[in-house]
């Protein structure tokens, strides 16, 4: 076992990093989580042609690059860093995986090569709200009440495909689909979605073209406004049945891919608020004397620092478990989950202490990381969802 990068995996890694400081400043995400659309188009053009991104993971077959999760857990890493406003979760990582997970060749070959080159957005919808829809006009926030799942997650919308409960007809020789997805990414905006649902007692995935027929995509009111979400309802919607011998098997391996490639964008921004924190406690002055010289400082700094280097641990065995140890993927990966969420939103709170009074404003850069953080935490299933997985798994 290697946990450590190799001379490609960092170059790798320095290239995405020079690439989001000059592209994607946090000057520029501000800008974007304004606009109406919440997504960097320019910026996924440049990183689909000129680095080839969205297809990282995509075999050379199917117009990718055909590497590994751990070089895709790098990427992932910068993206998280910079909080960039982008697709990527959903399209590369979500909707790729899924669709590679699955027995259909064709349509591996007519929808991977858009993906792989970014001019075709994807989504995966699998979480199902449990509480009558909102009021026409308004979305969800993205901590969902109580009453908005019902699955192992406790008040969280349920990632878990046992959980799934969207039926799928078949008349006259075409499938429809009829219900509501919610938390989505990018799921108002994308050209593709892929719906897990149930055809009688089997789980499948289907595929959704973006503008079909029953298909109405609400944008959710979230913490974060640099990754938008959205409820999907579907009223007898055509869709596509996609080739899978165990449906649920293949679901969830793509989720634990995903849950993966989030811990490591976790790890990223955890990262970012950690080398944030150090040097504002290096140049911030009281009482004559720089505050990182002050003891408490000194220890929440060092706190961080070790959650971050747990949090990498996690990361790093997860990706290579990915590639190297499938079996132990599944654990693997709800341990890299539940670690860096924990982490992470540990750190962005301990981040806006340091940083004092002015931690608390607009106008730092310290709150859209703490955002971040939370609706990361829920996403894909919350801490509850997490560990009664890794308590099923571990067979306890």
């Amino acid at each position: 076992m290697n946990l450590v990068l190799n001379e490609e995996q960092e170059e790798l890694q320095a290239t995405v990093r020079r690439f989001l400081a000059d592209r994607s400043p946090l000057a520029r995400v501000r800008e974007v989580m304004a606009s109406p659309e919440g997504g960097d188009g320019p910026l996924w053009e440049r990183m689909a042609g000129e680095l080839g991104l969205p297809g990282l993971t995509v075999p050379e077959d199917y117009g990718g690059a055909g590497l590994g999760q751990v070089e895709l857990s790098v990427v992932m890493e910068e993206l998280g860093r910079a909080l960039t406003p982008t697709p990527f979760l959903a399209s590369a990582v979500l909707a790729a995986g899924a669709l590679l997970a699955t027995d259909d060749e064709e349509a591996k070959r007519e929808l991977l090569p858009g993906i792989a080159a970014g001019t075709t957005v994807a989504t995966l919808a699998v979480a199902e709200p449990s509480s009558p829809s909102p009021p026409e006009g308004q979305g969800r926030p993205v901590s969902p009440s109580p009453s908005e799942g019902e699955g192992r997650g406790g008040g969280e919308s349920s990632w878990d495909p046992a959980d799934v409960r969207m039926p799928a007809a078949l008349e006259d020789g075409t499938w429809t689909l009829t219900g509501a997805k919610t938390l989505v990414p990018d799921g108002a905006t994308a050209d593709l979605v892929l719906v897990a649902a149930r055809a009688g007692d089997e789980l499948g995935l289907f595929a959704v073209e973006g503008g079909a027929a029953g298909l109405t995509r609400t944008g959710l009111a979230t913490l974060d406004p640099t990754r938008r979400l959205a409820r999907l309802e579907l009223s007898a919607t055509p869709a596509r049945r996609l080739v899978c011998e165990h449906g649920a098997g293949a679901l969830s391996e793509a989720l634990d891919l995903a849950a993966v490639a989030l811990a490591a964008e976790q790890l990223g921004g955890l990262q970012r608020c950690l080398d944030m924190s150090v040097e504002y406690a290096k140049t911030r002055y009281q009482f004559g004397r720089a505050i990182g010289s002050f003891q408490a400082i000194k220890h929440l700094c060092a706190d961080m620092h070790v959650a971050m280097e747990l949090a990498r641990s996690a990361v790093r065995y997860a990706a290579w478990a990915a590639d190297e140890a499938p079996d132990e993927l599944p654990v693997a990966a709800v341990l890299a989950r539940s670690a860096c969420s924990d982490a992470f939103f540990r750190v962005a709170a301990d981040t806006i202490q340091v940083h004092g009074g002015i931690g608390f404003t607009w106008e730092h850069d310290a709150h859209l990381y703490f955002r971040r953080a939370k609706t990361s935490e829920l996403l894909l299933g919350g801490q509850r969802q997490q560990r009664a997985q890794l308590a099923d798994r571990l067979g306890i």
